[in-house]
């Protein structure tokens, strides 16, 4: 690609930081950035047309944690690393809504729900036994009592079928992240934030006492330092790093009359999530039924998959209650062994903010301020 001279010197001249990724943890270190320090440079390097990992593309849960994720996290984790990271998402979905504003987002707080099956009686009632723990820690965190409650009464009029039990997340919530994503988009190029779309780098190196970036495009980018903000992605640009790629298949579906529930849903333990979007539901998982085959960067989507969250609409979502599928599609996300975040300094003029954990809208905009502070050291 030929640039001209006022394109070179508009766009890619006396770049101070460079940002790899336009998702949620991207945009937020940019607009900390700006925000901190008004004067530098700061361009977003996005390869897509749109954020190409899970920021636009997930289900949009504004959520920290279900029981019984927070039970089996306790199982293998210490209490203060548990809780901590709780911590940090309540603390991070509070950010995010500051940072844009409820409107901006479509932000609802109509609650979270977890689904046991009759399969998953003792799940359920070791989850009830250790409720009041679970409450106290909360409450430490939100300065909210009895978060975490028993709702079997709503199963009947949610029309679900094969579920037995309830417990609602009264302090859960949902958001439009398309929304999001526009909303943060906007306000970070109001602040004079360069965000390039269909620019791919392809390779990051230091050089002298600044980076070089190389692009697909053929531009050689040069700034001050840069941070890689592609989660799921980041191996590409950094190979060392302990993060894995994990696909997020979804489907919605087209309105449905009088759709009996509003929230937001988790299904065995987790791996299948659903809600509703309007008077559609949107509903995604089933990685669990090939881990092998959803570890991958690849945007797709498996009969295996597809066809199991339809099964699951007809048997226990929406048993009684007509649908048609109005859309599918795919994200990326990153996990590792652990669920901690990696914001660290790579080398001396590039860090990074990645692996998420399905958790991003969460803690992505907390990740995002944090990588930002990590490149203003090196500046």
């Amino acid at each position: 690609m030929q640039l001209s001279f006022w394109e070179r010197d508009t766009y890619f001249s006396n770049i101070d930081v460079l940002i790899v990724g336009s998702g949620l943890v991207g945009l937020s270190a940019a607009l900390h950035l700006k925000t901190t320090q008004p004067r530098l440079k700061v361009l977003v390097a996005e390869r897509g047309l749109l954020p190409m990992g899970g920021s636009s593309k997930n289900a949009g849960f504004a959520c920290f944690g279900s029981p019984s994720e927070l039970l089996e996290d306790l199982a293998h984790h210490s209490e203060d690393a548990v809780f901590g990271l709780v911590e940090r998402r309540w603390k991070g979905l509070q950010r995010l809504r500051h940072n844009l504003g409820d409107t901006a987002i479509d932000y609802h707080r109509w609650g979270g729900y977890e689904l046991f099956g009759s399969q998953q009686e003792q799940l359920h009632d070791a989850c009830m036994e250790r409720l009041p723990y679970l409450n106290r820690h909360l409450q430490s965190i939100t300065g909210e009592t009895n978060i975490y409650c028993s709702a079997d009464s709503k199963t009947g009029s949610f029309g679900f079928k094969q579920v037995c039990h309830l417990l609602e997340s009264t302090a859960e919530g949902q958001i439009d992240t398309g929304k999001m994503i526009l909303a943060l988009t906007q306000k970070v190029q109001q602040l004079g934030v360069l965000v390039l779309n269909g620019l791919e780098v392809q390779q990051l190196q230091e050089e002298g006492t600044g980076i070089r970036a190389t692009t697909l495009q053929g531009i050689q980018l040069q700034a001050r330092a840069a941070l890689v903000a592609t989660n799921g992605f980041a191996r590409q640009l950094l190979p060392h790093l302990s993060i894995v790629p994990a696909r997020a298949q979804v489907l919605v579906t087209r309105p449905i009359a009088a759709l009996p529930f509003k929230g937001t849903f988790h299904y065995d333990k987790g791996y299948y999530y659903f809600r509703n979007i309007g008077n559609r539901v949107l509903f995604g998982g089933g990685r669990n039924l090939d881990f092998e085959t959803e570890e991958t960067p690849e945007l797709g989507l498996t009969n295996l998959v597809q066809d199991k969250l339809e099964e699951l609409l007809r048997t226990v979502i929406l048993p009684d209650t007509p649908f048609e599928i109005e859309q599918r599609w795919s994200g990326i996300m990153g996990f590792g062994a652990e669920k901690t975040t990696i914001v660290q300094q790579v080398s001396g003029r590039i860090s990074c903010a990645i692996r998420l954990s399905g958790m991003g809208i969460a803690i992505g905009s907390l990740v995002g301020e944090e990588g930002a502070e990590l490149v203003l050291q090196q500046l």
